[in-house]
C-alpha cells in the first residue's frame, strides 16, 4: 500500500505573476496535493519588445505539478487576470471558475481559439463556495470598473486567506449591488490569516468616487457641446461607463455608434447577458453614421491609451476608413493613461487637436480602484494576521505595506513578494521558504514562445544599427571563389551616397576571403567569423556603429 505522505500543514502562496508590475496577475495556492489558480492574466509590451504583441506568464511550476491543479478560480473580466487563458489553457486543461459576465467575456476568448468545447467551465454566484480539493473557495461581492468583480475567501485547513481581487468601494454602482462588506467581516470575525489587497491606488489619499458621479459630468458634457459630435474614448471594459455615456446620449437625442473591436465585442455580451441597458433605435451600426446630423451623433471609441492600432489612433492618424476628424468633434478622455503610457496618449491628443477638434482629458473619469480610506477600511473589517500587497509596481505594494503599519500590523507581518516566491504560512509563522520559475513568455503573432531575448536582442540592433549581408559563392569541388563578395545594406547607411565605404568593405572582404583560401581554409564556420569580425571593425572604425552583419555561402 503506497505510504501517505505527511501534511506540512502549511499553506503556500506562489505569485507566478503581476507583482512589481500592473498586468499578468496569476497566484497560485497550494495546500498538500490541492493547487487552486487565482486569475490568468497577460500584460502588454514595453517600448523595448519590438513587435510582440502580448506577455504571458511562465506556468512551468503548473506544468510540472499539473496533477494537483484542480482549477482556475478568476476574479474579473479584465485582460490582465483573463487574458492569457486561452494560452495557457492550452497548455493546461484544467476547470475554470467565475462570475456571470467574467465567463462571458473569458467564453469569447475561448471560442476565437477554438477552445470553448473543451474546457470545463462553472459560471458562480456571489455568496456561493466551490470545493477544490483542499482547498474551499468563496466568491465575494465587490465594485470595480466592471460588472461581476469578486473577492475570494480561501478556506484551508492552515487558515482563512482574502483575496480583494481588484477592487474599490462604491455604495452608489451603476449596475448590481454595493460590495458585500458584511461579509469581509463576517469573515474578518471567524479570523484570517492573510489578506491580498489591492494596491494599485495605495498612494492616493481619500476615497475613490463612485462611478455613478460621472452621470451628472457626461450630462453637461452633453448639455455644453450640443452642436458638436461627440467622441468618447474609455476602455472596453469599463461597461458601467459605457451604460452611463449611453444614457446621456439617449437623454440628448443622440444616436450611439460603437467603434473599436473589443469595445464591440464586450457591450454585445454584456448586452446578451443583462448588464447593459441600451434604449431601442439608440444603437446605429457606424456605417448608418452618415444618415444623420453630426451633433446628433456621439461615438464611443476604444483608444484611450494611445494604442497605435486602436480605433482613436486610427482617427487621429487619418487612417480610419469610416471617421475622420474635423473641428466639429470635440472628443472625450474618458480613462487616466496606465503608468508608461502616457507619451502614447500625449500623440494622440496633440494629432486630435491639430485637427481642430476640442479635446478634454480631465475630470471625466474615476478609479476602479481602492484608494487608501478603503484600503484601510477593508483591513479593518478583515483583521488579518499577515499583510501581502498585490497588484501594483514595487511603490505601490511599499505604500500599502506603510498603510498596513499605520493601522498597527508589525513589520515582520507584511510580505512584499516577488513573483516566483513561495510564501508558506500557518497560525505560527509565516515566511519565504524559496523561489519557483517565473517569467515572461512572449506572443507575436500565432507564435507563442518563439521569440525570446536573443530574437529580441537581434531586433533591437536591427531597429538601432541596421544590417549587412555579405553574399559568396565559392566552387564545390575546389573551394575558389567563384562570385563576390557582394555586399547588400538596409537600414544601415543610404547606399547611393556611401558608395565610398561599400566600395572599400568589399574590396576589405575580397582580401579576407581570397586569404583565408589561400591558407587552405574552407571551413565555412571560420570563413563567416572572420568575414564578420573584419567587417564590423572596419564599419566601427569609419562610422562608430555596429550593424548586424549576415555572410551568406553558396556552393556553386
Amino acid at each position: 500500500m503506497k505510504k501517505e505522505k505527511p501534511s506540512s500543514g502549511k499553506l503556500k502562496i506562489i505569485p507566478l505573476g503581476g507583482l512589481e508590475q500592473i498586468g499578468m496577475n496569476i497566484t497560485a495556492f497550494e495546500y498538500d496535493d490541492t493547487i487552486v489558480i487565482v486569475d490568468c492574466g497577460l500584460s502588454f509590451p514595453s517600448d523595448d519588445m519590438l513587435g510582440i504583441d502580448l506577455v504571458i506568464p511562465d506556468v512551468t511550476y503548473l506544468k510540472n505539478n499539473i496533477d494537483k491543479v484542480k482549477g482556475f478560480v478568476i476574479t474579473h473580466g479584465h485582460e490582465d487576470h483573463i487574458g492569457a487563458l486561452p494560452y495557457i489553457l492550452k497548455e493546461i486543461n484544467i476547470p475554470l471558475y467565475a462570475t456571470k459576465l467574467t465567463m462571458g467575456l473569458i467564453d469569447h476568448k475561448l471560442e476565437e481559439h477554438d477552445l470553448k468545447n473543451q474546457i470545463k467551465r462553472k459560471i458562480v454566484k456571489f455568496g456561493q463556495s466551490i470545493n477544490l480539493g483542499q482547498l474551499r473557495v468563496e466568491f465575494i461581492r465587490t465594485n470595480h470598473s466592471i460588472v461581476d468583480a469578486a473577492a475570494l475567501a480561501i478556506y484551508s485547513p492552515a487558515g482563512i486567506v482574502v483575496h480583494t481581487g481588484d477592487f474599490k468601494v462604491d455604495y452608489t454602482p451603476v449596475f448590481g449591488d454595493a460590495i458585500d462588506l458584511q461579509r469581509f467581516a463576517e469573515i474578518g470575525h471567524k479570523g484570517v490569516l492573510a489578506l491580498l489587497c489591492d494596491s494599485t491606488n495605495a498612494e492616493r489619499p481619500g476615497f475613490t468616487p463612485s462611478e455613478r458621479t460621472l452621470g451628472k459630468i457626461f450630462d453637461t458634457i452633453f448639455s455644453e457641446h450640443r452642436s458638436n459630435r461627440l467622441i468618447i474614448a474609455t476602455f472596453a471594459s469599463n461597461v458601467d461607463r459605457v451604460q452611463q455615456i449611453i444614457n446621456s446620449a439617449y437623454r440628448f437625442e443622440r444616436k450611439v455608434v460603437l467603434e473599436g473591436r473589443s469595445m464591440v465585442n464586450i457591450i454585445e455580451t454584456a448586452q446578451a447577458l443583462g448588464y447593459v441597458n441600451i434604449p431601442p433605435n439608440t444603437l446605429i451600426p457606424i456605417e448608418q453614421m452618415k444618415n444623420y446630423p453630426e451633433e446628433k451623433t456621439c461615438i464611443i471609441t476604444t483608444g484611450s491609451q494611445g494604442e497605435s492600432m486602436a480605433a482613436l489612433s486610427r482617427m487621429a492618424a487619418d487612417i480610419h476608413r469610416m471617421i475622420s476628424i474635423g473641428p466639429r468633434d470635440t472628443i472625450i478622455f474618458s480613462s487616466n493613461p496606465i503608468p508608461g503610457n502616457e507619451k502614447a496618449v500625449t500623440k494622440v491628443i496633440n494629432e486630435l487637436a491639430m485637427k481642430g477638434a476640442d479635446v478634454i482629458f480631465q475630470d471625466a473619469h474615476v478609479s476602479g480602484h481602492a484608494c487608501q480610506e478603503e484600503i484601510k477600511l477593508i483591513y479593518s473589517l478583515v483583521k488579518p494576521k499577515y499583510a501581502i500587497p498585490v497588484h501594483g509596481e514595487f511603490k505601490h505594494l511599499k505604500a500599502q505595506a506603510k498603510l498596513a503599519m499605520d493601522l498597527g500590523m508589525e513589520k515582520d507581518k507584511i510580505f512584499i513578494l516577488s513573483s516566483g516566491d513561495i510564501l508558506e504560512l500557518d497560525e505560527n509563522e509565516a515566511k519565504v521558504t524559496g523561489k519557483v520559475p517565473t517569467g515572461a513568455i512572449f506572443v507575436d503573432g500565432i507564435g507563442v514562445g518563439d521569440v525570446g531575448n536573443i530574437v529580441l536582442r537581434d531586433r533591437q540592433q536591427l531597429s538601432e544599427e541596421g544590417m549587412m549581408t555579405v553574399v559568396l559563392a565559392l566552387d564545390q569541388a575546389t573551394g575558389e571563389l567563384m562570385a563576390g563578395p557582394d555586399i547588400v545594406s538596409r537600414g544601415f547607411v543610404y547606399v547611393r551616397e556611401s558608395e565610398e565605404l561599400i566600395t572599400e568593405a568589399t574590396e576589405l572582404m575580397y582580401e579576407v576571403v581570397e586569404d583565408l583560401l589561400s591558407r587552405g581554409i574552407t571551413d565555412w564556420g571560420k570563413i563567416k567569423s572572420s568575414i564578420k569580425e573584419s567587417l564590423s571593425d572596419y564599419v566601427w572604425k569609419k562610422t562608430k556603429r555596429r550593424p548586424m552583419i549576415i555572410p551568406i555561402i553558396q556552393e556553386v
